[in-house]
């Protein structure tokens, strides 16, 4: 168990296949539930106890920096990218603001509704830094709807995990919340480069763990994904959904 102190929000993609609605917006800015997807993720680190948020930014930074400026989370740092540094590249470059302890990364368009105990909290509470250099909030494929593809992971008893075979269809997708340990980034390559080349390292160490999601999740790719996902909301959740 760790106690959660920093974290950082993924505000910096392009959010391409959500055109046209971020021709001229940011995807993290685009609104759900009245409220943009950014400060639905900042209202959950800062009531998770999070104290230190850094969130960067590229396309329309201006517009990222003016968003996180008008949230009352404390601690908060943009960290502006002038070429476009990839998930494992922004967290790289945020490390010095990250403190030395594990820390959560957010999506900056992950949207999810928490269970009977709040997701980061489980997440904080299952992470062994003597045993993980990453633990990933998991989603159940057959719960999601959209475009769930073959999955991203499967997952033994113990919580590690592997990428499928050939031919394999992953029961779990990545939600976008995690908690990392600094350790992830030793040996990390310079510039722009994913997460995924850490996961995959990590994973042949056998030190990439996850935790399966217990509340409602939304896969947020498309226009037409983030509008079933208001009618979800307003309608009220179905039981089928957790």
């Amino acid at each position: 168990m760790i106690a959660l102190t920093h974290a950082m929000v993924l505000a910096a993609g392009l959010g391409t296949r959500m055109r046209p609605l971020t021709d001229d917006t940011p995807k993290p800015l685009l609104h759900l539930d009245g409220r943009s997807l950014l400060h639905h993720a900042l209202d959950r680190l800062r009531d998770a106890g999070v104290q230190h948020h850094v969130v960067n930014a590229h396309w329309f930074a201006d517009q990222v920096s003016a968003s996180v400026a008008s949230h009352d989370a404390p601690g908060r740092l943009v960290l502006r990218e002038e070429v476009l540094l990839e998930t494992g590249g922004g967290v790289k470059a945020a490390l010095p603001h990250l403190g030395e302890a594990p820390f959560a990364v957010v999506n900056g368009d992950a949207f999810w509704l928490d269970g009977p105990t709040p997701a980061l909290q489980r997440l904080a509470a299952a992470f062994d830094p003597a045993r993980m250099d990453a633990l990933l909030l998991l989603v159940r494929t057959a719960l999601v709807e959209g475009e769930a593809g073959r999955g991203d992971f499967f997952m033994d008893p113990l919580g590690r995990l592997r990428r499928p075979k050939e031919r394999e269809i992953c029961p779990y997708l990545f939600g976008g919340v995690q908690i990392l340990a600094p350790a992830l980034f030793s040996a990390a390559p310079e510039g722009p480069f994913s997460l995924n080349r850490l996961y995959d390292r990590a994973m042949e160490e056998g030190r990439l763990y996850g935790l399966v999601h217990d509340g409602a999740w939304f896969h947020l790719s498309t226009p037409r994904d983030l509008e079933r996902a208001e009618r979800l909301l307003r309608a009220g959740m179905p039981t089928a959904m957790f």
